[in-house]
């Protein structure tokens, strides 16, 4: 049993936008490697013809027994352009979602503070090599200690199972990349589940987005099931060796509990001590470069999990504006397959991101704390997006459009999943901007101003990605 220590913990079973100086030293490496990965990982491109932009909720809520699964249309548009879809769940205390895998990669991210589930490496004290003698003991995967602010990648096919150890509720946010190589279907998220009984409104939900539904715990009506129900049960007690009676209770549990179920007593797992922990995670804060060996880039013991909230972490941190963290294939090797990354941004009470796009990406952005006003304007000049963003919202910038930033008098923190492994972005303002980059000549011409003018364009904001916020009359902007 997990100690006491790891109540504020969940666990897991399975199992960055940086600023314009920093991308600058990886751009050899990418040129160098990434040409040839490029080849042969393309993304599935949509039509992008965004003439409007909203903050978005979630369009279905499905409730089981210890959980609330929700998500995003995958048919609004701004989800279309990206070639994503994206759901949250709310997992209570002791709750168990039940192993699956998703036909597309995952990347999800802890909101509130997980168990996701390759060899059985973990095994009993007590248990003895041979088996024969032992079956009331266990040997499992390696479970993984997760906590709030993680980023955790799944490859597609990747089984793996959520519980929730911990005293407050777990809520997760993922985005499953519909468009990425490694899926072979169409153009929808699937999510195949191995136990449980998933709802029908689970199965299928990307193809028929249908309406709003609560309160559904599973169906009779043979459409919902896991996917043991459609084996002949004959078949599947000769390749388990059990009982035929096991298999159905295996294909049809008689409660109707959903795909998230509470668990009535702890969840017994094996664990290693505190102390073993520690050193994994000092290992895990070894950079890359200095221990990727082929050993290590095994899906079963590679590293697949990221803290993305600690300070210390910051790519980008001003003391009285907030912090710009990322994570992608340089920190998170696994991201290098999935071509996916991630940033989270924390911004003071009413401080400013700097006017910025995105070079080689499309961001999902979901407002994780706190709330603020967001422009977003696209290849035309026209402004698609205007308005306030908050808690629990969801908002697609695409990829080159333009966006700013500004946090209300709470504060304003984000997570935007990206698709690309190295994400990069270009600043309007600021010391990493490009028109710091441009002789003051042709900041003039191009803007028909004064060479002051140009001058002051140019070098008035010093800070580099996060600025403390102006006087208010300068700005005319205003956060509630």
């Amino acid at each position: 049993m997990a100690s006491s220590s790891l109540l504020c913990f969940g666990l897991c079973l399975l199992v960055l936008f940086n600023a314009c100086f920093a991308q600058i030293e990886q751009v050899t490496d990418i040129t160098r490697e990434g040409k040839q990965q490029r080849q042969r990982q393309q993304r599935f491109q949509t039509q992008c013809n965004i003439q409007n932009l909203n903050a978005l909720e979630p369009r279905q809520k499905v409730e089981s027994e210890a959980g609330v699964t929700e998500f995003w249309d995958q048919n609004n548009e701004q989800l279309q352009c990206a070639n994503v879809a994206v759901f949250r769940q709310r997992i209570q205390q002791r709750g168990l979602l039940v192993p699956a895998y998703t036909n597309t990669p995952e990347i999800f991210y802890v909101v509130q503070v997980v168990f996701p589930g390759c060899a059985e490496t973990f095994q009993d004290s007590q248990q003895q090599q041979s088996f024969q003698g032992s079956k009331s003991q266990d040997q499992h995967q390696k479970v993984r200690q997760l906590r709030e602010g993680d980023v955790i990648a799944l490859p597609a096919g990747a089984a793996h199972w959520i519980y929730n150890n911990g005293r407050d509720q777990l809520v997760l946010v993922a985005l499953v990349d519909v468009g990425n190589s490694q899926n072979q279907l169409d153009q929808y998220f699937r999510k195949f589940y191995l136990g449980g009984n998933p709802q029908p409104q689970l199965q299928g939900f990307s193809q028929s987005q249908g309406g709003r539904s609560q309160g559904s715990q599973g169906s009779d009506d043979g459409r919902g099931g896991n996917l043991f129900r459609g084996f002949d049960e004959r078949l599947l007690a000769e390749a388990f060796n059990v009982n035929p009676d096991l298999i159905r209770r295996l294909q049809r549990p008689q409660i109707q509990r959903g795909i998230i179920i509470r668990v009535e007593e702890e969840l017994r797992v094996l664990s290693p001590q505190r102390d073993r922990e520690q050193e994994q995670e000092e290992c895990e804060e070894t950079p890359s470069y200095e221990r990727d060996n082929g050993f290590e880039e095994t899906i079963c013991t590679m590293k697949l999990r990221h803290n993305i909230d600690k300070p210390s972490h910051a790519d980008v941190y001003n003391p009285r504006a907030g912090r710009v963290t990322t994570v992608n294939r340089f920190n998170l090797p696994i991201l290098r397959d999935l071509q996916l990354s991630a940033e989270k941004g924390n911004l003071y009470p009413n401080a400013l991101l700097a006017p910025q796009w995105n070079l080689n990406a499309h961001s999902i952005v979901y407002v994780t704390r706190g709330n603020g006003r967001m422009q977003i304007v696209a290849e035309n000049g026209e402004n698609v997006f205007d308005g306030q963003i908050r808690e629990g919202q969801l908002i697609v910038v695409p990829q080159g459009f333009a966006v700013v930033k500004r946090a209300g008098n709470r504060g304003l923190e984000w997570i935007s999943f990206k698709t690309n492994d190295v994400a990069m972005t270009s600043q309007l303002a600021g010391r990493a901007s490009v028109l710091r980059g441009l002789p003051l000549d042709v900041i003039q011409n191009s803007f028909q101003v004064s060479r002051d003018e140009a001058q002051r364009l140019k070098y008035n904001r010093q800070e580099l990605t996060v600025f403390t916020p102006g006087p208010r009359s300068q700005w005319g902007l205003t956060v509630a």
